[in-house]
């Protein structure tokens, strides 16, 4: 605890100050009370008024829509400065993880809180690569789905469906448990969302090839099949690890707070993430870079750039720019950086000829020597370089964001864990501003007009 806040209530409103330390409430002569809250200092970033009494003692909630001011929770595994462009995984910053570790020693990180020495790393990954195999009856599931239903509405139903498969080891209550289910789910992700692709195009599941790496073995069962060898590309297998890392976690999100909000009833954990993958799956979160090639798909040739950008800079317009600028980041998105040299690591590995692609890099070229977007801080974000490369790669469209959840699992498994073993943890209930009727008496059907 540091200093306090006090709140001055009054028939005109609230309105607040800081103070020095102490707590009590005060009424003064004129009717105003004034409440003293006490202040929270985490390890870094914003000072947080306490507010947990404030109903118990003064009968007053706080009105905050989208809790884009009010701490749900206490964590210590991500942290973001979206003044400073700053994105750490347990205090290291994410451009360094993302040029000298691998995915699954971030997922290490995240898990315990520490990046894992040689023998560590070596026994988590045989742990995560030996659970890579669904149940063979999970294979029928996704033939109860149309062929052209849209991947993420497979994978919120299909991660759901794994409690039934799993069901022994479903105490939340038991560490043990807790672990397994984590190694499950990082495990089988990729293997559902691969077998979400497969069934889309008629081909038949890859089994998953523990020999290769993580994201080697993603690239194969989704692009392998039985009828020939398929050999990994080191290149394509570096970024698509390296796009695991940037999105493995983004601290309290949407889809990670809905997690947490679905654990706090004592849900499973797959039920959890299963509501994890349908927050993700909205257009304004997961979608974004699915959002991106909508829009180059809509600008269409290389020579309709200006013209667009004209658009867009236009404020009668409702022309959007995707995937430019970012809701946290008020600088730059520290991500986008490492998404676009890996970006053209990948289109000049795979020499791709695509109208998009060549759309995406004019756009791109636009937007960092054009003044007004140079002012406003529209920089290209990592939605708009991860969508360019998932193209690149061969990835449709529609399975963009379940990517994007495979990455993310281990974000929503390690904040679930670390709300399971909060001393303090109570159901979430959020409180609201009524503004419907007051209490009225009911009339006979007679007597109503």
């Amino acid at each position: 605890m540091a200093n306090v806040v006090k709140l001055n209530k009054s028939s005109s409103g609230t309105s607040m100050s800081s103070s020095g330390s102490g707590s009590s409430v005060n009424s003064g002569g004129d009717g105003t009370v004034t409440v003293t809250l006490p202040v929270l200092k985490g390890t870094v970033g914003p000072d947080v008024a306490d507010v947990r009494s404030l109903y118990k003692n003064n009968g007053m909630f706080t009105y905050d829509p989208g809790f884009m001011s009010t701490a749900a929770c206490q964590s210590g595994i991500t942290y973001i400065d979206g003044d400073k462009g700053e994105l750490l995984y347990r205090g290291y910053p994410i451009e360094q993880l993302a040029e000298k570790t691998s995915y699954l020693e971030v997922c290490y990180l995240l898990l315990f809180g520490e990046l894992p020495g040689r023998a560590e790393l070596e026994k988590f990954e045989d742990t995560v690569m030996d659970h890579t195999m669904v149940h063979e009856q999970v294979a029928t599931f996704y033939h109860g789905f149309r062929p052209d239903a849209h991947p993420m509405s497979i994978l919120c139903g299909v991660t759901g469906a794994l409690a039934s498969f799993y069901h022994d080891s479903l105490d939340i209550h038991n560490p043990r448990h807790r672990e397994v289910t984590a190694y499950r789910l990082i495990a089988k992700m990729p293997t559902l969302v691969a077998m979400a692709y497969k069934y889309s195009v008629g081909q038949p599941f890859m089994y998953p090839d523990n020999n290769l790496s993580y994201s080697g073995n993603f690239l194969r069962m989704m692009f392998a099949v039985p009828t020939k060898d398929y050999e990994v590309n080191p290149i394509v297998e570096r970024a698509m690890d390296r796009i695991f890392t940037l999105h493995a976690d983004h601290e309290q999100n949407a889809s990670t707070s809905t997690v947490r909000l679905a654990g706090s009833s004592g849900a499973n954990p797959f039920a959890c993430v299963a509501a994890g993958v349908a927050t993700l799956w909205g257009p304004l979160h997961g979608g974004a870079n699915e959002a991106v090639l909508k829009m180059l798909q809509e600008i269409g040739d290389v020579k309709n750039v200006p013209a667009f950008v004209e658009k867009v800079k236009d404020k009668l317009s409702d022309t959007k720019l995707m995937g430019f600028g970012h809701r946290v980041y008020k600088n730059f998105d520290p991500r986008a950086q490492i998404m676009r040299e890996t970006c053209h690591e990948v289109l000049k590995e795979l020499n791709v000829k695509d109208p998009a692609l060549e759309i995406a890099l004019e756009l791109e070229r636009v937007a960092l020597s054009d003044p007004y977007f140079i002012e406003r801080k529209l920089y290209p974000n990592v939605d708009f370089y991860s969508g360019i490369i998932l193209r690149a790669i061969g990835i449709p469209t529609p399975m963009f964001t379940c990517l994007f959840a495979l990455a993310r699992t281990v974000g929503w498994i390690s904040h679930w864990m670390e709300m399971i073993g909060e001393p303090d943890q109570k159901i979430g209930r959020p409180r609201q501003l009524y503004t419907g009727p007051t209490r009225r008496d009911v009339t006979s059907l007679a007597k109503r007009s």
